[in-house]
């Protein structure tokens, strides 16, 4: 089972890859060039086999403590985003350096948990970063401590992995860190403690299995778990595993049983559709003509605006819209790609207009086929 299981890792498209402060900073002795450069190294093979990369890392907070001689983690806010703007500095530079070596472009991407909680924001975060998967540039994403307060922190990038990944819809979110996996009990108290190579995300146990964190850090194993259990919610696998290990990522998308699996209990395309066909309140209505339906009951296609013969109340871009047929009966329901007032502008006309009518386009569907679901 555990073989079959870790197959997914190597059909997987997209990975988000975070990478903790203990493992960057060698402890808190400063940045680990080499280290970095391995996994920089794995990256580069795993974008050149196929595989979606997007990178989340920690480590500005702690370099910036190096920097400037701290032993001990500042408790005030400010200290911690001085240290963030000074570390942030050399963490970018570094991985820039790297990748450039391989030939392989890379982009820096600050987010604040305001940034996802915001609708429009959200969908400008996941329009940007499409963007750069398509183009093959590796986003570098890192929490912007410089500016969040306590209300608006992620509290860890084990979180914010977990986010993007539900972001930018990956596949699997690949937790490196200084332990091996996840135990039954905390190892560092319990030489007796046995790693779980694989686990349902779900499962309530896992939470009091959980220790606590470290002197670097700001999550444990506890916080690595709630990421796996979001990311599972979107049908996204996390594995927990040591980034100390060799050729760590690479043995994992060749599906090597290397620390922990957290299964979700759904795939993410069946997660999405469950969401979608979940929802009783619509934005508003599109309503579209007999060849959409077929299109979309018996194609399984995308919703295009020639298929739209009118639109129906007031909604903007990423809300859930149903789409009916001339007798008002329900079709499906999916997540719209523009407002209601484009929609309108764009209903009846052949997706190659779309730019010329608003001046601008995003994207050639009304409805992806990714996110609707038909009723």
């Amino acid at each position: 089972m555990t073989t079959n299981q870790r197959q997914r890792l190597t059909r997987a498209r997209r990975w988000v890859v975070k990478i903790g402060s203990a493992l960057l900073t060698a402890d808190g002795q400063g940045l680990d060039h080499a280290a970095m450069a391995g996994w920089v190294r794995q990256m580069v093979a795993l974008q050149a086999a196929g595989v979606e990369l997007v990178l989340v890392s920690s480590g500005a907070v702690a370099e910036g403590m190096v920097r400037m001689g701290l032993r001990s983690r500042p408790e005030s806010v400010h200290e911690l985003q001085a240290c963030a703007a000074i570390g942030q500095m050399g963490l970018v530079q570094v991985y820039e350096s790297h990748f450039r070596e391989h030939g392989v472009k890379s982009a820096q991407i600050l987010l604040t948990h305001d940034d996802l909680a915001d609708r429009q924001r959200y969908l400008n975060a996941s329009s940007t970063l499409r963007t750069l998967i398509e183009w093959r540039v590796l986003p570098v994403i890192n929490e912007n401590d410089t500016v969040a307060t306590d209300e608006i922190r992620f509290g860890d990038n084990d979180t914010l992995g977990a986010l993007v990944a539900n972001l930018v819809e990956a596949d699997a979110l690949i937790i490196l860190t200084d332990q091996d996996g996840m135990f039954d009990r905390d190892p560092r108290h319990n030489p007796d403690a046995v790693l779980l190579p694989e686990v349902n995300a779900m499962d309530e146990r896992l939470l009091a299995m959980a220790g606590g964190g470290g002197l670097l850090g700001r999550g444990g194993m506890i916080t690595k778990v709630r990421a796996a259990r979001l990311a599972a919610r979107s049908g996204c696998a996390t594995v927990i595993a040591s980034g100390r290990g060799d050729n760590i990522l690479n043995r994992l998308h060749a599906g090597e049983v290397l620390g922990t699996l957290l299964l979700p209990e759904q795939d993410r395309l069946a997660a999405r559709k469950q969401w979608l066909a979940g929802h009783l309140q619509h934005a508003g209505r599109v309503v579209i003509d007999a060849g959409a339906v077929r299109a979309l009951r018996q194609g399984g296609r995308s919703l295009l605006p020639v298929g739209v013969k009118s639109v129906e109340g007031s909604f903007t871009r990423g809300e859930v819209v149903a789409c009916v047929d001339d007798v008002g009966a329900q079709v499906a329901v999916g997540i719209v790609n523009y407002s209601a007032e484009e929609a309108r502008r764009i209903a009846g006309q052949p997706s190659e207009k779309i730019e010329a009518l608003l001046g601008y386009i995003d994207d050639a569907e009304l409805m992806h086929r990714d996110n609707l679901v038909v009723l």
